[in-house]
């Protein structure tokens, strides 16, 4: 398992040097905007990446729910799932409204503006930020329950983001893979080489994650079963 992490993490790094090298340098050069638009090869895998892990933890919390009953085991692994998700969802998500800025601000001219799609956005961190605060401070046997019906309903609010530039006038074109032909054929390349690579890296982190979340949740089961072995031999 360890030989895998390291492969994994070996092709993980390879992949994120080439689809920076392909964003960089090969992808030709935007008319308009300039250099300045190559953020877009970080900025749009962010957002889909946003959208992959964020889904992870909502079929994870859908399978927590349908399990929790009849089979812990298997509900507690969904957890640990839905936990990791919305932890590297959180992260995308969170580069997105980092780089969104950076680019806006010399194409646009400003930093923020309150359109549907970058109000849309932020409202879905607000949900999973809340959704990680929950997971965090509140504890008891209703808390995995909770948080996994907030995880459930935060996700409603993803195809709302990528369909807001549809269903509204907004400040952000109209989406790069609607089939518009708003996306030079030339830049497909380096837009799929740094998808792969941070999906690859993404999935290392929320792996590595949710083993650490799954050690936790043994050592705990194993806590409760010896301190209700000591009041056992206590009492007898």
């Amino acid at each position: 398992m360890k030989i895998f992490r390291w492969v994994w993490l070996a092709i993980t790094l390879g992949l994120l040097g080439y689809a920076f090298y392909q964003g960089m340098y090969v992808a030709p050069t935007e008319a308009t905007m300039g250099d300045i638009q190559r953020i877009f090869y970080y900025h749009f895998p962010s957002a889909m990446m946003a959208f992959f892990f964020f889904f992870v933890s909502f079929v994870a919390s859908i399978v927590y729910l349908a399990s929790r009953r009849n089979h812990p085991q298997r509900a507690l692994a969904a957890d640990a799932a839905a936990l990791a998700g919305a932890e590297m969802g959180i992260v995308f998500c969170t580069l997105v409204l980092i780089q969104g800025p950076l680019w806006a601000r010399p194409v646009w001219g400003i930093w923020w503006t309150w359109d549907a799609r970058l109000t849309t956005t932020l409202v879905l961190w607000l949900i999973y930020a809340s959704y990680l605060l929950l997971r965090k401070f509140a504890d008891g046997p209703q808390m995995q329950t909770l948080a996994a019906v907030l995880a459930i309903f935060g996700y409603v609010d993803v195809p709302i983001v990528y369909y807001s530039t549809t269903w509204w006038r907004t400040q952000h074109p109209a989406p790069v893979i609607s089939g518009d032909g708003s996306l030079d054929p030339a830049m497909w390349t380096a837009v799929l080489w740094n998808l792969a690579a941070w999906l690859a890296w993404g999935i290392l982190l929320a792996g590595w994650r949710y083993s650490i979340e799954r050690r936790r949740q043994i050592a705990e089961q194993h806590a409760a079963l010896h301190a209700l072995e000591a009041s056992l031999e206590v009492t007898f």
